[in-house]
């Protein structure tokens, strides 16, 4: 078999095995730890709060799940609370079936943002609309690194994802803290 064709059939392997698939840029959050900061090709959805990259920042040092580094986020007394967003590499499909994965754990410390909230995970048309909450976690209290399994169906067409630090649908508020890092691709229900 001629070097063309042998290159034609890798195309189409690789086509098929991406086909299906939506990715994220910097899934695994890698970036520079700093306090106060977005990882690279996420952007922050609160306004006036951002995130941190750890370890190395507000007491905590655990060790990534996958890489370097990996992203913190905190809810506090007054309720605010710190989310990201970006942009889907293709949109979802409304009642297509889609899943991933994430790593997530909880911070012992964190500059007495130390309490167990939750995750909440949003798909919207625009980076800051909250369209569909597609998952939400029980409270993380894992100290150890923890993979959340998600499946969902969007009711529309979405393009953008939202990841939330949420503390509890009562009116009782307070300082807590969740870790991220490893999220996958998100691939259409039924596909390796």
């Amino acid at each position: 078999m001629n070097l063309k064709y042998k290159l034609f059939f890798v195309l189409i392997l690789t086509e098929g095995l991406a086909f299906g698939q939506i990715s994220l840029v910097n899934a695994s959050f890698e970036d520079t730890p700093s306090d106060a900061t977005v990882p690279k090709g996420w952007l922050s959805v609160t306004p006036g709060t951002t995130p941190d990259i750890l370890p190395g920042f507000w007491g905590e040092y655990n060790e990534a799940s996958h890489g370097d580094t990996y992203m913190g986020m905190i809810t506090r007394e007054n309720s605010t609370f710190e989310s990201i967003g970006q942009r889907f590499s293709k949109a979802l499909t409304k009642g297509q079936c889609y899943r991933f994965t994430i790593d997530i754990a909880h911070g012992k410390v964190y500059a007495g943002y130390n309490k167990s909230i939750k995750l909440r995970i949003w798909v919207g048309k625009k980076l800051r609309e909250r369209g569909q909450m597609i998952f939400t976690s029980d409270y993380i209290r894992n100290e150890v690194w923890e993979t959340l399994e998600i499946e969902f169906t969007p009711d529309q067409n979405y393009r953008y994802i939202i990841l939330e630090a949420f503390y509890s649908d009562e009116p009782h508020r307070h300082k807590g803290n969740i870790f991220l890092d490893n999220m996958s691709s998100i691939l259409e229900c039924g596909r390796v």
